[in-house]
């Protein structure tokens, strides 16, 4: 009888895998024809690499974690702190009166003059002692010699003219100028250098310069001036509409009054649409502006300025019945309209 083997021939089975956490017999089979899921291993890969990440910035969350915490408890120490209490009316008062009286609010008026200071000049015409500022030819016309004149020469007042021009020139008149285009176009009062054999004028920065007669506008009592020599930093004055002006609105007039200057006077506007008739009655200006800014002989010429620094006006009359020639409170000026006409400027 034989005997059976000891020992198969047949293969041994492969020992099952040691990571193996889950028995082939716990997974259920899948259906015939389906395709198995990658679901389970993509979630963890996923979640190792988010423990990766995390496990890198451990450091910065921990600071990024102190921090929330501290503005938190910041937070909320401000919140339980008691608030102070609004302050009140009677405050906030006494506060601004201790800030005027410490640091006072600057003066509009002072504002106005300095806005519009570099553009006022000083106006003076010129002629020799003796001259009516006629160009009559003296040679051909000599004046009548007056004998019974007082103190008079034998020579007669030819002569004294001759000897006075031998002198040199002096002034006429002296009235203001305001600057309107920076190449040296100043506007003035005609009265100012009417007759005059030379105008000279003098700006802010001390520049003297002889100027020239550009143009006329009789009516308005308005003369065209241009300097021939100006300052490098010439300013043109701001003008601007009558249109807005009123009754009761403040104005400057800036000059040199019997030559002092440059000064300043603030007032009001007093009217519009004012006539004035000369003293002498040759001659009646109509749609003026009535101020009542101190204005003397000298100011004539000047802007009349408004608190924003803008010439509204040319000041060029003052109404006293006394025949005196000093302001009593009236004044006039020729709307900056007008004026700029005088200069073929475009109108506002």
């Amino acid at each position: 009888m034989k005997k059976a083997p000891l020992y198969s021939r047949s293969r041994r089975p492969d020992p099952p895998p040691r990571a193996s956490a889950t028995r082939a017999a716990d997974v259920p089979a899948a259906a015939p024809g389906a395709v198995a899921s990658p679901e389970p291993a993509a979630a963890g890969a996923r979640g190792g690499r988010l423990r990766a990440v995390l496990l890198h910035h451990e450091r910065q969350l921990w600071a990024s974690a102190v921090l929330l915490l501290v503005v938190a408890g910041l937070a909320l120490n401000a919140a339980l702190a008691p608030q102070a209490p609004a302050p009140t009316l009677a405050q906030i008062d006494a506060a601004i009166r201790k800030s005027i009286i410490e640091k006072p609010l600057p003066s509009p008026v002072s504002a106005a003059y300095d806005a519009v200071l570099p553009s006022v000049v000083r106006v003076v015409g010129l002629m020799t002692e003796g001259d009516d500022g006629s160009d009559r030819d003296e040679a051909k016309e000599p004046p009548k010699d007056d004998k019974h004149a007082p103190h008079a020469k034998a020579g007669g007042a030819k002569d004294d003219r001759q000897a006075a021009r031998m002198r040199g020139p002096v002034e006429r008149g002296v009235g203001t100028g305001v600057v309107i285009i920076d190449n040296g176009t100043i506007l003035t009062n005609l009265h100012v250098v009417n007759g005059a054999k030379r105008i000279r004028v003098t700006f802010m920065d001390g520049t003297e310069s002889d100027a020239a007669l550009l143009s006329t506008q009789p009516q308005n009592d308005l003369a065209v001036l241009r300097a021939k020599t100006i300052p490098d930093d010439l300013e043109a004055a701001t003008l601007r509409s009558t249109a807005d002006l009123a009754p009761g609105d403040q104005v400057l007039a800036v000059g040199f009054p019997f030559g002092i200057g440059p000064s300043a006077s603030a007032g009001i506007v007093s009217g519009l649409k004012r006539e004035f008739r000369s003293p002498e009655g040759k001659q009646t200006m109509t749609n003026l502006i009535q101020f009542d800014a101190a204005a003397n002989p000298g100011n004539s010429g000047g802007p009349l300025v408004t608190m924003d620094g803008e010439v509204v006006g040319i000041v060029t009359a003052i109404l006293n019945p006394s025949q005196q020639r000093t302001f009593i409170g009236i004044g006039f000026a020729v709307p900056i309209e007008n004026a700029a006409a005088a200069v073929g400027m475009p109108p506002f």
